[in-house]
This record gives C-alpha cells, sequence and structure tokens, in this order.
C-alpha cells in the first residue's frame, strides 16, 4: 500500500473510531477498495463488550460514520460505505484479541521475516505466543500482523 492509501486509511480509521468508539464499538480495521475508481470503504467493527455484532448494531454504526463522513469529506468524490463484523478472518490487533482467541489458530505477518499459522499458546502483557511446529515463537502486540485462521466454534 503507498504511503498516500495508508494516510488515507488511518484518516478514516480515526474518523470512524472517533465517533464509534463512545458507542460501544472498536474500529478493528479500515480497507479502501478500488481505489482510483469509486472507492469502497470497508470498516471492520467489534463490540468493546465482546458481544457479538447485530444487525441493528452495523445499521446503527454506518449512519452516524456516514454521517461524520459527510461532515469531514475525507473521500474526494463518491464513494461507497460499508461496515461489517469481524467475521471468519478477524484482525488480531491488540492483547486482549489473542487473549480471547487462545488455542485457535492466528495467520501472522511480519516485516522481521515470521510467516506462520499456527495457534495462540498464551498471553502475557503485550506478548503473544504461538505454538509453531512446536517450537514457541512469541512476538510483540504491534509489530507483525495477524488474523483469526479458524473460526471458534462459539463466540469468544
Amino acid at each position: 500500500m503507498n504511503s498516500n492509501a495508508n494516510n488515507q486509511s488511518n484518516q478514516l480509521f480515526r474518523l470512524a473510531d472517533g465517533v464509534l468508539r463512545p458507542l460501544g464499538y472498536e474500529v478493528l480495521d479500515v480497507q479502501v477498495q478500488n481505489p482510483g475508481r469509486r472507492p469502497i470503504v470497508v470498516i471492520r467493527m467489534d463490540r468493546l463488550d465482546e458481544q457479538p455484532v447485530t444487525v441493528e448494531n452495523l445499521e446503527q454504526a454506518s449512519r452516524v460514520v456516514g454521517a461524520e463522513f459527510d461532515r469531514a469529506d475525507p473521500i474526494a468524490g463518491e464513494y461507497r460505505l460499508e461496515l461489517e463484523s469481524p467475521g471468519a478472518k478477524r484482525p488480531l490487533t491488540r492483547a486482549r484479541h489473542f487473549e480471547r482467541m487462545v488455542g485457535l489458530k492466528a495467520r501472522v505477518r511480519s516485516d522481521g521475516g515470521h510467516a506462520f499459522t499456527a495457534p495462540i499458546k498464551g498471553v502475557e502483557g503485550e506478548q503473544v505466543t504461538f505454538d509453531v511446529a512446536g517450537e514457541d515463537v512469541t512476538l510483540t502486540v504491534g509489530t507483525f500482523q495477524a488474523n483469526l485462521a479458524e473460526f471458534p466454534d462459539r463466540h469468544r
């Protein structure tokens, strides 16, 4: 992703999180798809109380974020706004996200050369330990990207 696209995603993240967090939601990820044509802004969100995201939550969040984007006008021209729940490929960005999913597999990528899919073994502070082929690999939250690689059998 180029610097301008990254800056735009960061700006959209801040705007969305600023209006959603007071309502009890957390922005997990913002992606701008189809740049150069009619962009689609996809916002993946979760509830701060860690309950399942409902259709009503998504409708409320869409209205609030849409109004904030209309006010701030962060995207030139027309675009489509989509809000979605974390889903099966949930981004894991905070220590508590990993804590909730201990025992499940995560897909991990880092600039430090780590790229693997492995179970989350444990979390201590900001350190997350994965079981990579029987070996512990411990990484610091914020230094790598991770997504859930398997869907839990129940809400966590």
